[in-house]
């Protein structure tokens, strides 16, 4: 007999959540010439500067493959720069350019509308509640990952 509780997974739900904001997020930046993927490396940037390719990728959950893909064509576009870091010359650090900021700035009130529609129903100790849910949701998959690893 199956033991799983009836009614819709919340990791279904989750997705279904994640599925519709993409779209939406997708019709924002595209008017501004970059993929959601783009504009997430952006913004990580913006709260975390000058990190390595390697380190934006696991922050912007992508592979590192596909980030070097991203930061190339963010570059071309003149939305990054890139400098040797001072402490490892091998290693090239990313920061935002002035072009990337003004970029952000054009769509935060969109991208704001949008966690505000999607969120409208809760005040802001739900909000802060369901942040908090998130965020240890996150880290529970993330240290079972990192457990996963330990020999």
């Amino acid at each position: 007999m199956d033991a799983r509780p009836q009614g819709t997974r919340i990791l279904y739900q989750v997705k279904q959540l994640e599925l519709a904001i993409r779209a939406r997020l997708d019709a924002v930046v595209r008017r501004h010439g970059i993929t959601v993927t783009q504009y997430t490396a952006l913004t990580v940037l913006e709260q975390h500067p000058g990190m390595s390719s390697a380190q934006l990728a696991r922050h912007s959950f992508v592979s590192a493959q596909a980030m070097d893909g991203i930061v190339r064509a963010l570059e071309e576009a003149g939305l990054i720069e890139r400098h040797r870091d001072p402490t490892n010359r091998r290693r090239l650090l990313t920061a935002l350019t002035p072009a990337a900021r003004s970029l952000l700035a054009a769509c935060r009130g969109q991208v704001d509308l949008i966690e505000e529609q999607a969120f409208a129903s809760l005040d802001a100790a739900d909000r802060e509640q369901l942040s908090a849910w998130l965020s240890e949701s996150r880290r529970a998959l993330d240290s079972e990952r990192a457990d996963a690893t330990q020999p």
